[in-house]
């Protein structure tokens, strides 16, 4: 790529992004909108639990721009719809990145050179895919109200290219750090909405192709594994990390008799523990690369969801169990 292609593509990113903005900031809902939106800010502005399964990483974000609405409960409203124009925008912006990344590819998959017609139609294609969708109904409605999909979208854009910054950068040394951020930045969005997960088998795929050389067979058990990932995160790991947590309190205060939350802080010290060590028997083991990455994914992807969907989970949780023992 050359520095002129670099350097116009971020700019052209950018008033990509401010054009997103401007667009929904002026045609954003000025209060909420009559579904869930009037929950979720409500939630927001006075850090409350909204209805299952939750989403308690947007309501921490709503809360913080609520605070601009200056103590006027009356623009509280005003200021989430703004939170969610600015995700909005956001993910254009990355969705323009993520496109001209891809068009940029064509011509790299074929060894032809980067000239000037060339850059121009990446370029433009990047600008024609991200304003198409700018303008698509369903997303700019959600870009000017109070909801967790521009949220989501937002996180799922952002996830999807900085796959494809980890596929442009494999082969030298600290990619990795594009891995841990996709697992930390998961770990988010698992507090905001689900979808992001969705993209999982997208970044499988790609890390196939990149690091192995083509065959059916790969192709289909690599189709297979993505869907095993899937499943095992949103069935298992999510839900699975909040059970045993309850387990835990539950034999430490109604079976050893032990103080409240006793069962959730051993549980979660074990599991820091387990993460830990793993890192650091990977560590004196260069060749066992690929497990030092699962263990640092593993940790990132932790402390994210602590913030995320099973720590306010969690916290509803040990409500319910705190009537259960005391009954």
């Amino acid at each position: 790529m050359t520095l002129q292609y670099k350097k116009l593509n971020n700019i052209i990113g950018w008033l990509v992004f401010a054009l997103a903005t401007f667009t929904y900031c002026s045609t954003i809902e000025p209060t909420a909108s009559f579904w869930d939106c009037g929950e979720y800010i409500a939630c927001s502005y006075k850090l409350e639990v909204g209805h299952p399964p939750g989403a308690p990483f947007f309501l921490l974000i709503a809360r913080f721009f609520s605070l601009f609405a200056g103590g006027d409960v009356a623009h509280a409203a005003l200021w989430v719809n703004v939170m969610s124009a600015l995700c909005s925008s956001f993910t254009i912006l990355f969705l323009f990145w993520s496109i001209t990344r891809l068009a940029a590819k064509l011509f790299a998959f074929n060894n032809e050179e980067l000239n000037p017609g060339r850059m121009y139609a990446i370029l433009g294609s990047g600008v024609i895919g991200a304003l198409a969708y700018t303008f698509s109904d369903s997303f700019w409605f959600s870009a000017v109200e109070g909801e967790v999909y521009a949220m989501s979208s937002f996180f799922t854009a952002i996830v999807f290219w900085a796959i494809l910054k980890w596929e442009e950068e494999a082969d030298e040394p600290g990619a990795v750090r594009w891995l841990v951020l996709i697992a930390y930045l998961m770990g988010l969005s698992v507090g905001v909405h689900l979808l992001n997960l969705l993209v999982i088998p997208s970044i499988c795929f790609i890390y196939y192709y990149k690091k192995y050389k083509f065959s059916w067979k790969g192709w289909f058990a690599t189709g297979i594994v993505s869907l095993v990932i899937l499943g095992g995160v949103q069935a298992g790991i999510i839900p699975g990390i909040v059970k045993l947590a309850a387990d835990y309190e539950l034999l430490f205060v109604n079976k050893m008799n032990l103080p409240f939350n006793s069962g959730t802080i051993v549980y979660f010290l074990l599991l820091i523990g387990f993460v830990v060590a793993a890192i650091v028997y990977s560590l004196n083991k260069k060749e066992q690369y690929f497990k030092i990455t699962i263990a640092l994914a593993a940790l990132f992807a932790l402390l994210a969801v602590a913030s995320g969907e099973s720590g306010g989970a969690i916290l509803k949780r040990l409500v319910v169990l705190g009537g259960m023992v005391y009954a």
